[in-house]
């Protein structure tokens, strides 16, 4: 007998309305900028045909209006997991860079001094384990069909370099996943058969990109 074939996509919220362009982490307040909505309804539009059953959420305000047009479209309510929220950040509410920035002060150099952890905020391992939950529980939610979880840029790409046996310590600029991205594991039973990535905004403005989003 083949197992039921289920499939988690994480998505990533759309552009957040930054024009300080802070490191905004888990700060409260933040949400989709005008190209951002754009690419929330983009997203809904590409996943109107497909066979979700379950829409899970992090608590943060970009997310939750990242999914609002999705779960619209399906007729699905929102569940939040706080398992999916964006990883915590010494940096949070911080501009990061020299000049004006927070690595000017010497006060922030001891957070830099061990890259494999990191050592600036929440361990790599451990964002690695609570996605991991967050999409089993949205795989078994969904079984036999397909899950939603809106989360956030690193928690996905750490997630995604677990599911494929790579190492998780790695240079931010090298991530493959963009604004309103959606990054699909597709499971036979409790299996990981395929992980696949999708870009349904592309094409829509985008403002400079800040870390922690």
């Amino acid at each position: 007998m083949t197992a039921d074939k289920t499939i988690v996509h994480l998505l990533r919220h759309g552009e957040v309305h930054n024009p300080e362009g802070v490191l905004y982490g888990r700060l409260p307040g933040y949400r989709l900028s005008e190209d951002g909505i754009l690419m929330a309804k983009a997203a809904a539009r590409w996943f109107a045909e497909r066979d979700v059953t379950a829409v899970f959420s992090s608590p943060m305000q970009r997310a939750l209006e990242t999914a609002a047009p999705l779960a619209d479209a399906l007729d699905v309510p929102v569940t939040v997991d706080d398992r999916l929220i964006e990883a915590d950040n010494h940096f949070e509410g911080m501009t990061f860079g020299v000049g004006s920035g927070s690595l000017k002060r010497p006060e922030h150099w001891r957070y830099l001094l061990n890259p494999l952890r990191p050592s600036w905020g929440e361990p790599y391992k451990e964002v690695a384990a609570r996605m991991k939950a967050a999409v089993i529980r949205a795989r078994d939610t969904a079984s036999g069909h397909e899950a939603v979880c809106v989360s956030h840029q690193l928690p996905v790409w750490v997630l995604r370099l677990r599911a494929e046996h790579r190492r998780l310590w790695h240079h931010p600029a090298k991530r493959q996943c963009d604004l309103a991205s959606v990054t699909s594991l597709a499971f036979e039973g409790s299996r990981l058969v395929e992980v696949s990535y999708h870009e349904p905004a592309a094409g829509i403005a985008k403002g400079p990109s800040v870390a922690g989003a």
